[in-house]
Parts: C-alpha cells; structure tokens; sequence
C-alpha cells in the first residue's frame, strides 16, 4: 500500500512537471493563431475564436523570413562541420596519445569554460573588427573549426572507453595514428558526434548575442535577430512574433526528433547521464 501511494505521488509530480514544461509550447503555438486584440484579452482566451495562417503570411511580409532561415541554416550547418572536426581530432589527442603535459593542457582547456562569455565579449569584437571581419560570417563561423571545451571533453569521455587494443593492433599492422582515428575510432564514435551535432546546431540557431554584435546589414540577419522585426518602439506585433517563433523552433524539433537515439546513446556512453 505504502509503495502504491510512493508510486502515485511520484506519477503525479512529473504530470505537473510535464504540464508545466510544455505549457510555454501550447501558450506559443496558441497565440500564433490568434489576433493580437485576443492574445492580450483578460479574462484569457485558450482557443482562437478562427484558426488560419494569415499570422504566418504577414510575419513573411514584414520581414524576410526566408532569408534569414538560410543565414541561420548555413552558419548552423559550418558551425556543425567545423565542431565535429576540430572536436574529434583534438579529443583524439587527448583520449588516445601520449605526450609530456596532457593532463596540464587538459585541464587548462577545461579552465576556460569558466570564463564568461561577457569578459571575452569586447576583447573578441575589437579583434574581429580590427580584421575587418565586421559585417561578415567570419566571427561567427571561424571559430568552430578551432574546437570547443566541452565538446571536446564530451568526445574525449566517449574516446576514453573505446578499448585501446584496436588501436594496438592497427599499430601492430603498421597503420598511423591519423588511419586509426580516421578509419576505427572515428565510425565508432557516431553516437557522441551527434550529440555534438544536436548541441552545435541548437546553440547556433538560438544565437543571439553574436549575431547581434557582429551583424548589422538587413541581408546578413539570422532568424533569432529577424525576430526583432516585430518589436516597435511603442508596440510589439505579438501575433506575428509568436507565429515567426512558431517556425523558428521547427528546424530544431526536427533535428533532435531524428538524431534523438544516437542523441541520448551519446551522452549515456559519455558518463554524462543523471
């Protein structure tokens, strides 16, 4: 019976839980459909009196949606490239080689995830437009293909429980240390590079402070800074924000809904579970 109670206790917390989470969600695809007179009326309404996609149609009209999709696309998709070559192969080095100072280098790798990204902010910005990299994809995208701390500490924990005998015996065979990461650990290491993916692409199509800092020209806005469109300086068009935003979210919802199995086997072989 006690158990019976523990059970049903626990059940219903994580149906709160889970109403409360995805709550955000409906509230955002409700409002997509609704007029902005509806969306701010009191008491609140939970349908929309008319369910159409005129909303859609003009968040299209006031700004140009499609093109910022394909800005964000493509520094999404270089981003993604960039972070799992530079991730494996430095992870490599660190999971699988032996040199003087590993665990020093490692740990001062680890460090600079501890830096906020607001102190290296303004030094990054001068940098850049120093190189006259303003107003381009540059200072977003470079960067990627120079690693990331955590995602090469999350490939560097998969690396680390691949048995070190396929490695042995390829060395046996006379293979290099670049034909064993490129021929046996790197098919091996599916699972954690696309987790590395999912997380690039999420963290790249939700940017908003990079591309705010370096993007000024309307042609080079991505869809998170394409929001803006809909906020005036005495009036927000909240309709048309939550219907833009409807779609900005879709992009991810499929890309975690296809990479969700080798998502979730990734993070588990990693040591990363809860």
């Amino acid at each position: 019976m006690q158990l019976r109670v523990k059970n049903s206790v626990s059940l219903a917390l994580l149906v709160i839980l889970s109403i409360i989470m995805v709550f955000p969600f409906v509230w955002l695809i409700r409002s997509s459909f609704m007029t902005q007179r509806e969306i701010m009326t009191i008491p609140i309404k939970w349908l929309p009196a008319k369910f159409g996609f005129i909303n859609f149609i003009n968040a299209f009209k006031v700004a140009p949606f499609g093109l910022y999709f394909l800005n964000s696309i493509l520094l999404a998709m270089v981003n993604l490239v960039g972070q799992i070559l530079s991730s494996s192969f430095i992870a490599f080095g660190f999971a699988r080689l032996r040199f003087r100072g590993r665990g020093l280098w490692f740990a001062l790798l680890l460090s600079t995830m501890m830096i906020p990204y607001t102190v290296v902010m303004i030094p990054q910005f001068i940098f850049w437009k120093t190189l006259g990299a303003y107003n381009t994809f540059i200072p977003l995208a470079l960067p990627a293909f120079f690693g990331n701390a955590f995602n090469i500490f999350l490939v560097r924990q998969f690396y680390m429980g691949i048995p070190k005998d396929y490695d042995e015996a390829a060395l046996v065979e006379g293979a290099s240390y670049f034909l064993i990461y490129r021929r046996i650990i790197i098919p091996m290491a599916k699972p954690v590079l696309c987790s590395v993916g999912v997380f690039t692409f999420m963290s790249c199509w939700n940017d908003f402070i990079g591309p705010l800092l370096y993007l000024d020209k309307p042609g080079l806005k991505t869809v998170s800074l394409g929001l803006q469109s809909f906020i005036g300086q005495y009036s927000t068009q909240m309709n048309l924000m939550m219907a833009a935003s409807s779609i900005a979210i879709l992009p991810m919802i499929v890309v975690f809904f296809f990479a969700q199995r080798y998502f979730i086997e990734g993070i588990t072989f990693t040591g990363l579970k809860g």
